[in-house]
């Protein structure tokens, strides 16, 4: 076969490749770095053509141009896996909404035809001399959704890194329909957040203590898991591996810092496996054709029997609240979108039923709202509307600058005694009485 013959058969126009989008049809962009962004504009130029038009993505970076336009709404309806902010924007423009799921269910979704495809669009690397794309930084899900898809449409950037697969990381040209040069743009970059803020580092403290060397980490996003990265980073930890959903800038800095060998993983010896990246530039020099990192769909990366199967799994995330029952909300203010379950219960699972495993939810035990009065993450209940991430069944260690607990194997009554007693004081009299309330609170219990 020649590869080069069957690319310039295939080499067309962005505008001429989205005519292929029919009013009513099903348009994939693929998931966050890889969303396409000169067939995104010329989509959206074809706007007043269209009707109903269904696009799914997720973890935008940037603003779609189809959802630009100020009657966008009326021609392309945006559908979200899990929401960034750009995501929550759209949302709240009218014109979009979520899709629940937990994230290593995805793939399946389209091989189920649960999620059909009429037109996938995205972006990939360059072709290589054997007629292959890679999906550069996200492998995830895109294989799977490809395979379904009736028409496929590839956009060229060479600025994205070229990311070693287990499996699902690329296509080839011959199952490619059409292929559009794109005008090669750098590659989004995801803010780290700043620096860590005092109560970050103080729950980082707590879970670094309880890492073992050997172990296997999960970092999930946000300013607590990039702290407890940093504290490795600086720590005495050895021979540390790396599986996870999202990899972020924290693992290259513990890998430039040598805590990173994977010699003692059961799977996967040696390499850092993850579903897609996002991070600094830093971050994709770090992992363009790195041998010692690995792409893998992420119905692997987030399986609860895969993830089980690694000793000494850690797996640590963020949480917005916490009831005294121990359910954690991870996706919403109430009925305001936020997020997304993802990962997290995956790996909240995974990681228990792992030997030498541990599961930790972290977070700061109270907040500031727009008006500067102090609330508490801890609450009585979870507020009316907010989504249950983590069931109260599975949770394993709750950390806030306060202290750590473990909720395995207790009662109601004493879990609410442990939930308070990492909670805000300014708070912890209150919630008493919540409890009591409740009828989860026994007298004997120390106030």
């Amino acid at each position: 076969m020649d590869v080069m013959k069957l690319y310039q058969e295939k080499l067309t126009t962005a505008e001429e490749a989205v005519k292929v989008v029919k009013s009513g049809d099903w348009v994939d962009y693929g998931w966050c770095t890889n969303h396409p962004i000169k067939l995104d504009a010329a989509l959206a130029a074809r706007q007043s053509e269209l009707k109903d038009v269904k696009l799914r993505g997720g973890v935008s970076m940037w603003m779609p141009e189809v959802c630009k336009a100020e009657d966008a709404g009326e021609h392309f309806t945006w559908n979200s896996w899990h929401c960034s902010g750009v995501d929550r924007k759209i949302i709240g423009k009218g014109m979009g909404y979520f899709m629940p799921m937990r994230y290593s269910e995805l793939p399946r979704f389209y091989r189920d035809g649960n999620a059909p495809v009429d037109v996938a669009m995205i972006q990939v690397t360059p072709m290589d001399a054997h007629g292959n794309f890679n999906f550069g930084i996200v492998t995830s899900h895109i294989a799977d959704m490809l395979s379904v898809a009736k028409t496929i449409i590839v956009e060229v950037n060479e600025n994205l890194p070229w990311v070693n697969g287990l499996t699902g990381s690329e296509i080839n040209i011959a199952d490619v329909d059409m292929v559009v040069e794109g005008d090669n743009p750098a590659v989004a970059v995801l803010g780290g957040g700043g620096e860590p803020s005092d109560i970050d580092k103080a729950v980082a403290e707590l879970i670094v203590a309880e890492i073992p060397d050997g172990a296997c980490l999960q970092l999930g996003i946000g300013g607590m898991p990039n702290a407890v990265g940093s504290l490795i980073a600086k720590s005495d930890l050895k021979d540390l591996s790396v599986h996870t959903e999202m990899y972020v800038d924290g693992f290259v800095e513990i890998a430039e810092a040598g805590k990173i060998t994977g010699k003692r993983k059961n799977l996967d010896k040696g390499r850092q496996v993850f579903a897609f990246a996002a991070g600094s530039e830093k971050l994709y020099q770090y992992i363009d054709r790195n041998p010692d990192v690995c792409g893998a769909p992420v119905d692997y990366t987030n399986d609860v029997h895969v993830v089980s199967q690694i000793d000494n799994f850690i797996s640590i995330n963020n949480a917005i609240d916490l009831d005294l029952f121990g359910q954690v909300n991870a996706e919403s203010a109430g009925v305001k979108h936020i997020s997304g379950t993802g990962g997290q219960l995956d790996f909240v699972m995974g990681a228990y039923l792992s030997k030498g495993g541990k599961s930790f939810i972290c977070m700061s035990s109270a907040f500031e709202d727009k008006e500067g009065n102090l609330k508490s993450r801890i609450v009585p209940t979870l507020t009316q509307g907010s989504i249950a991430t983590d069931p109260r069944s599975s949770i394993h260690y709750l950390v806030t600058e306060y202290g750590m607990i473990n909720l395995k194997g207790i009662p109601t009554w004493e879990r609410a005694e442990r939930i308070i007693s990492i909670a805000h004081p300014e708070f912890r009299d209150q919630l008493i009485q919540d409890a009591e309330k409740m009828g989860i609170w026994r007298n004997s219990n120390k106030r």
